[in-house]
């Protein structure tokens, strides 16, 4: 019985795979959610210095290949076998082989989400380019996410591509029609463009960051028009939700702003799974009433 055979009529080793991919990718997000602002800062440093006419050194390869991972503390270069994922964090027991420095629970939790997340996918759509498709969808929602809480940044590296291959996957209706996928990624980026220059008219201040344009605009492009008030509804109360908890018991300051973004992926990913039973529910209340 073939690999492609299993997985084309198997459901359970469907999402077994997927699940287990999930983990691997997870590892990988891990990398580029911490590696990818440092390569933004560094070519921001260096265009800088350009601009100013200083020289520019050449500096030691850093990427997202390059160089190995290390301990932190100890610089420790981690192998093969200490990096398997969850696998090796269980086994150190969370701490370095060499220094036993703490091991930050962030990446074991993350790798966890990506393999879940992975296999409810797998078993949501089930074998074909639907679910692949969405795989690749969630994994950018997950790096995305991480990297906007961690350095309050959308990378463009992430976001444009995201949005091209939005528009490209619905040329064929896989999640939306064509025409809504358009019309869904100028509106996406357009309604918060709104927003953002109306809070700045108002208060001359800026309410959010450029980047959560960009991502709406992603999710229009992916998921069509229709999805976007139930995005931004979503994303809207649970970001007010979570800012006023904030306040309240952790003490947050009011005037440190709060990442949008990891809320409208949360809101990406609801589109993705249940956006159309949402909106399906909802017209069929409102029809009723």
């Amino acid at each position: 019985m073939s690999f492609i055979y299993l997985l084309q009529n198997s459901a359970t080793f469907f999402i077994f795979f997927c699940s287990i991919v999930g983990l691997a990718v997870g590892s990988f997000l891990n990398v580029v959610i911490y590696r990818l602002p440092k390569m933004m800062e560094r070519e921001w440093r260096e265009q800088c210095a350009e601009l100013h006419g200083e020289a520019v050194e050449a500096p030691p390869p850093y990427n997202i290949v390059a160089p190995r991972s290390t301990c932190p503390d100890c610089g420790h270069r981690i192998p093969a076998l200490e990096n398997i994922p969850l696998i090796s964090y269980l086994v150190l027991r969370g701490r370095c082989s060499q220094c036993r420095a703490t091991i930050s629970v962030r990446y074991p939790a993350i790798e966890a989400l990506t393999g879940f997340i992975s296999g409810f996918i797998a078993w949501h759509f089930g074998y074909g380019f639907e679910a692949f498709a969405a795989l690749a969808f969630a994994w950018a929602m997950i790096t995305l996410a991480f990297i906007d809480l961690d350095t309050q940044l959308l990378p463009n590296d992430i976001t444009l591509p995201l949005l091209w291959a939005g528009l490209l996957v619905n040329l064929d209706d896989i999640f939306t029609d064509i025409h809504s996928a358009v019309i869904g990624a100028v509106a996406g980026y357009l309604v918060l463009w709104l927003v953002y220059r109306a809070y700045k008219l108002i208060t001359g201040k800026e309410g959010m960051g450029q980047g959560d344009f960009k991502l709406l605009a992603v999710i229009g492009a992916w998921f069509g028009w229709q999805m976007l008030p139930l995005v931004i509804v979503f994303s809207s109360v649970v970001g007010t939700l979570t800012g006023i908890g904030l306040v309240l018991v952790a003490k947050h300051e009011r005037h440190i702003p709060i990442p949008f973004g990891p809320y409208l992926a949360s809101g990406g990913m609801l589109a993705l799974l249940w956006g159309n039973q949402i909106n399906s529910a909802y017209f069929a209340l409102a029809l009723a009433g």
